[in-house]
């Protein structure tokens, strides 16, 4: 069984603390023009301060000071359905909502100094969802796979401080300093069925109560062919975060075993971007992003309190990803701005499925608008639908044995911003 509880522990901090994504956990909701147009052309149209994001060398573009606060409520969906072992012999049933939706502020402040200098700050969520897969560990009469089933809780916030210098009249470097704040919350526990006459026993396999701090970067530049066509580019180094605090797993159903760090490596993302305004009105964004998830390699633990001081919880099999998106925006008079996108995302699980991570490749539909008062305020809406495909997942539970399962996983997005030109 310790396999699987390090596996279960490991999944959840990751998910608290991470600063880059996995597409089965990304949230993508950074801001309302964003999610109106599938983050298409995010890191350089620099339409309001929400580029600071994706691409800090994308504050050259702004004369002004520019304000942008909105939030994001992320209705997130999971399914996970027809669980069952032993050959399909013992059924453990289905859930149709294993997942809680997620407010999801944000914050963006971006000041030129001089023609040539710009600074910013920013805070925002990378992730924040909720998972909780205990009502099939509660059927009654049969043993449940309680290993690979619990409840997950987690949030994270990014605070950024950025700067912009503007080579020359195409050419606009930036650079930022990414502060992460993750907690998470993990439970596992169950009834274990022992020979008679014990029966029943009730068993804590996993309790996490962390959180950790860790310090990240980002680098970009912004090149303008002319007024009417630019390109962004960004890499966004990642750190290798210490999550800390009450960490325990019950490895054998012997004694449990405590550790007070989790170190996990985590992926870089670089971003592509282009904005072309074909005419007066219309104009066509897109974007190409790759996260390096085949550095994920393992999660492992310090500070053992008990018989082992550290240990590793969970070797990876994650693959590198692709997010495409392309999308238009259209202005159809001064006051109203209609956008729309598409975008692909690919998952990052390769070899190594869960049930605690439900991921796959997943498809977005946007739309959007904004409404503007006179020059300096904007009100911002934004919709997406994201699809996932259905996984059939096959798990390894020390308690029953193989453990089948087919998930799927998705989100409806709606955002709303208020944007501020000083």
């Amino acid at each position: 069984m310790t396999k699987f509880n390090k596996t279960l522990l490991a999944a959840a901090i990751t998910l608290a603390s991470t600063q880059t994504f996995a597409a089965g956990f990304q949230l993508n909701s950074q801001s309302a023009t964003g999610i109106g147009r599938a983050m298409a052309g995010d890191a350089i149209i620099a339409d309001n301060a929400s580029v600071l994001a994706r691409n800090p060398a994308a504050m050259a573009l702004f004369d002004s000071k520019a304000l942008s606060v909105g939030a994001t409520y992320a209705d997130v969906n999971v399914e996970i359905n027809d669980v069952e072992y032993a050959g399909g012999l013992v059924p453990v049933g289905s859930l149709d909502d294993a997942a809680s939706g997620k407010v999801i502020p944000n914050f963006y402040y971006i000041s030129p100094i001089n023609d040539k200098f710009a600074y910013g700050v920013a805070a925002f969520t990378n992730y924040g969802t909720g998972t909780d897969l205990t009502p099939l560990t509660k059927v009654e009469g049969i043993q449940t796979p309680i290993d690979l089933l619990g409840n997950t809780e987690v949030v994270t916030i990014n605070f950024n401080a950025s700067v912009s210098y503007r080579i020359n009249d195409s050419l606009s470097l930036g650079l930022g300093l990414d502060i992460i704040k993750g907690t998470g919350e993990l439970t596992r526990n169950g009834n274990v069925s022992l020979p008679d006459p014990i029966g029943a026993v009730p068993v804590n396999l996993v309790d996490v109560d962390a959180d950790g701090w860790a310090f990240g970067g980002i680098v970009g530049l912004a090149y303008e062919v002319n007024e009417n066509h630019r390109f962004g580019l960004s890499y966004r180094f990642s750190p290798e975060m210490k999550a800390s605090g009450d960490i325990m797993y019950n490895p054998g159903l012997v004694a449990p075993q405590n550790f007070s760090d989790i170190e996990i490596p985590m992926a870089d993302i670089a971003q592509f971007a282009g904005f072309h305004q074909l005419t007066d009105k219309f104009a066509v964004h897109y974007t190409a992003q790759w996260t390096q998830w085949s550095s994920f390699d393992n999660i492992s633990v310090t500070g053992g309190h008990d018989l082992l001081d550290q240990a590793i919880l969970k070797e990876y099999n994650w693959e590198d990803s692709w997010f495409l998106s392309i999308g238009a925006t259209y202005d159809i008079n001064e006051n109203w701005t209609v956008r729309a996108g598409f975008a692909k995302d690919q998952g990052v699980v390769g070899e190594v499925s869960s049930l605690s991570i439900p991921d796959s490749d997943r498809t977005w539909y946007s739309a959007g608008l904004t409404y503007s008062f006179d020059k300096h305020h904007s009100v911002d809406f934004g919709y997406t639908l994201v699809q996932g495909e259905k996984v059939h997942v096959i798990e390894e539970s020390a308690i029953v044995g193989p453990v089948s399962a087919y998930t799927k996983s998705g989100a409806n997005y709606f955002a709303l911003q208020y944007n501020y030109n000083f």
